[in-house]
């Protein structure tokens, strides 16, 4: 019976929180780490930021690979069905206003180009383009090297929150999302001072790599429908008794 109500409960407490979506970090206890953005969609990430450090693709053993070696790292997680999936990706990096890339410079988030991309405050707060933008300005609450209104240098920029991740570095990070105008290049993310940028895919730049993947979002519908069955059978339970 304790079972029973404990089920019904998380059932409950899901239902809710997919009814009522709000950014969030969850930690599954099993290397991973489920994010709920504010949008409601949901993205699954290692909860070890540098878990390629040692993997044989790092040239020094330090976890900074090319661009190249990244994504071959990653086939090498879905070749083994790394935590029991084979669909891990490099982080996305999409337009921020949800329709095109703007490739100028900016500090206030209004463009693909610079800092405070989805940042509070910024010109699209809490846009989920960019995957990694999102978790180090909305999600994590850290702040660029530059404010929203272009002063450098701004009190407390850079990583100091990393939330329930272990080896997150405050260094540059690949993103998968290819430069559409000229594949030579692809889009990075400093993981201290908060910019975006584009950088070539040299074999000679090494950055990190952190594999994230898309989760489907249960169907509130369906959960509800499952409380409601298991409000049924544990009221047959007391009836028995």
């Amino acid at each position: 019976m304790k079972k029973l109500f404990l089920l019904f409960a998380v059932c409950l407490s899901v239902s809710m929180l997919t009814v009522n979506s709000y950014a969030q970090l969850i930690d599954n206890l099993d290397g991973t780490v489920t994010q709920v953005r504010i949008d409601g969609s949901q993205l699954m990430w290692l909860k070890d930021a540098n878990a390629a450090q040692g993997s044989g693709y790092d040239p020094f053993g330090d976890g900074m690979m090319s661009w190249y070696r990244a994504n071959d790292w990653i086939a090498s997680l879905n070749s083994a069905n790394y935590l029991g999936h084979n669909d891990w990706r490099l982080p996305a990096t999409l337009p921020v206003n949800g329709n095109t890339y703007n490739y100028n410079q900016s500090d206030n988030g209004s463009t693909d180009y610079g800092y405070n991309i989805s940042a509070t405050g910024s010109a699209y707060p809490g846009s989920t383009g960019s995957e990694m933008a999102y978790m180090y300005y909305y999600e994590l609450g850290n702040k660029g090297y530059s404010d929203t209104s272009g002063n450098y240098a701004q009190p407390g920029w850079g990583l100091t929150n990393t939330g329930p991740f272990t080896n997150l570095r405050p260094d540059y990070y690949w993103s998968g999302t290819e430069y559409a105008d000229w594949p030579d290049y692809v889009w990075h993310f400093f993981f201290n001072g908060g910019r975006q940028r584009l950088l070539g895919k040299g074999k000679d730049d090494r950055l990190y790599a952190w594999a994230v993947r898309s989760t489907a979002v249960p169907e509130p519908t369906s959960l509800i429908l499952l409380g409601t069955g298991l409000v049924g059978v544990i009221g047959l339970k007391r009836k028995s008794h």
